[in-house]
This record gives structure tokens, sequence and C-alpha cells, in this order.
């Protein structure tokens, strides 16, 4: 058991750390060939944050976990919003770019419907659908990319030194290597935890592994907040959101194909059915929606998100 923890506790750095690396070197090779700022940044930056979660699935699915795949997007979603990007609305709340973060929660809520329409109608993820899910992803990278070059302004000359191009290569390969290597021990250990507690991997995938694969994203968040840009957080999170329903499952489910966690229940109903679905729809309707009504994130949003998500653990781990 402690021997677990320990392998867990490693892979879970080596996501945060690998991580960081991943990212770094992907925009220093970006910026040595003169990519647009922005471009990277609706791009490589948005892909970066979310590999962590994107590895633990697919090694998941490959070793036929299929309840940390599912739980850990799921729970990454509900993690984002109702964690990390609440504590930037109930810390500092700020008006938001109602153009910028539009597109991102439309194609959110599209994938969304999809996913809960397989979940609940079928039970089970075939191949199809996971290919449908990058498929939307795919539309939305595009659609994002294009929309960042047109709207890049005129290059400026940087007085930033470039990043040596073997040091980014190094960064970008040692960096996905840990990413694999720290998904992987997280994936194996996670699930010899959850067993040597009695509690089911579903419930390890929505808590412990959703938050630390999270972690990139808290990170981005708690640096925005630092330099006040609070706003900039909340694009990625919904930016991350999307990603974990059509990259991260998508990859999962096409790479072997689930059913839904049957390990935990409500009244005889899925729990995941009956709590972590809807929970996902409303922490983003509540997240979202009136914020693009008015502009603004504010801080009821926050502390609203901040009462479900520590309800939602509560419930995860007591009954």
């Amino acid at each position: 058991m402690l021997t677990a923890v320990v392998l867990f506790v490693i892979g879970l750095a080596l996501l945060i750390v690998c991580g960081d690396w991943f990212v770094d070197g992907s925009v220093g090779i970006a910026k040595r060939f003169h990519v647009p700022e922005l471009l990277i940044g609706a791009t490589v930056v948005s892909i970066g944050t979310t590999l962590p979660e994107v590895m633990v699935s697919a090694s998941a699915a490959v070793q036929n976990h299929s309840e940390i795949a599912y739980g850990n997007a799921i729970g990454s979603v509900i993690c984002n919003t109702a964690l990390i990007a609440a504590l930037t609305a109930a810390i500092r709340p700020s008006s938001v770019d109602r153009t910028s973060l539009r597109l991102p929660t439309i194609f959110f809520f599209i994938a969304a419907v999809l996913y809960a329409g397989i979940a609940y109608t079928g039970g089970s993820f075939t191949r199809f659908s996971g290919i449908l899910l990058l498929s939307i992803f795919l539309v939305y990278f595009t659609l994002s990319a294009r929309r960042a070059l047109t709207e890049t302004p005129k290059a400026e000359a940087s007085e930033e030194a470039e990043t040596p191009l073997l040091k980014s290569l190094l960064l970008m390969l040692v960096g996905a290597a840990g990413i694999a290597i720290g998904a992987n021990l997280l994936v194996e250990n996670g699930t010899l935890i959850a067993a040597a507690l009695g509690v089911p991997e579903s419930v390890i995938a929505l808590t412990f592994v959703a938050l630390g694969t999270s972690l990139p994203e808290l990170t981005t968040a708690i640096t925005a907040l630092v330099k006040g840009h609070s706003a900039l957080s909340l694009g990625n999170v919904v930016g991350a959101n999307l990603f974990n329903l059509v990259l991260v499952s998508g990859a999962a489910i096409t790479i072997r194909p689930f059913s839904l966690p049957q390990e935990k229940t409500l009244l005889g109903v899925n729990a995941s059915l009956a709590v972590d679905v809807p929970l996902m729809f409303l922490v983003m309707v509540i997240l979202t929606l009136p914020t693009l009504r008015s502009g603004k994130l504010r801080r009821w949003q926050g502390v609203l998100l901040l009462s479900l998500y520590a309800a939602f653990c509560v419930f995860q781990f007591a009954s």
C-alpha cells in the first residue's frame, strides 16, 4: 500500500513537471519558426495542459480500466469548473471577453449533449462514438487556429531571447516521455490504492486522478490570479473542458470502447447517470451562461460552484 502511494505521488509529480516542460518546449519550437503567439495559445498550450488527461485515459483504456478512462474525463470537467474556475471567480471576479468565450462554450455543450445522449441511451461507447468525438475536436481546433490567425496583430520585434532549438526539442521529448510514464504510474497505483481501500476505481478517477491531471489548469489559474488576469484562466478552463470530452474521451474510446462504470449506484440508478453527468452540465451552465450574458465573472458563481464541488466529493466517499 505504501509503495503504491509513493509511486502514485511520483506519477503525479511527473505529470506536473513534465507537462510544464512539454508546453515550454513546444512553445519554444513554435516561436523559433515564428508561429503567432495567439495561435500557440489556442493550439499548443491548450492541448499541452490537457495532455496529462489524454495520457492517463489512454493508458487506462489500454490496461482495460474503463472506470478510470471514463471517470478521469468527467471528473476533470467538474474539477476544472467547480474548483479551479470557481476559485478565480470567488477570489477575483473580473470582466470577460464574451466573444472569445462563446466558441468553446458552444462546442462544449454540443459535445456534452452527444456524450450524455450516448451514455443515457446505450450505456456504452463504441469506437464510432470515439471517432465522432475526435472529429468534433478537429473541427474546433481548425476553427480556433483559423480565428487566431485572422485576429493576430502584426508581429512586433521581440527583445526576448529565443530558446535554443535543441533545448526546446529536449524539453518537448523528455516532457512527453515523462507524461507517459507518470500516467502509467498514476493508473496502475491508483487502481491498487482503490482496491486496498475498498473504494471503486471510478471514485478514485473522479476525484484524485481528475484533480491530479487538472493541476496544469490549476497552475495556470493561480498564475493568472497573481498577475491580475483572472479572465485568462476562464478561457483555459472552458477550452480544457471541451478537450476532456472530445480529445481525452475520444482517444480513450477509440483505443478501446467501454461501457459505463457499474461500480456505484444511487437508489438503484447508475451513479454516473444520476449524479456525475447532470453535475457536469450544471456546473458548466452556472459558470458560462451568466458570464456570457453579463460579460462578467461574479463572486456568487465561484462560491456556489465551490459548494457544489465540496458536496460532490463528500458524496463520492461517503456513499
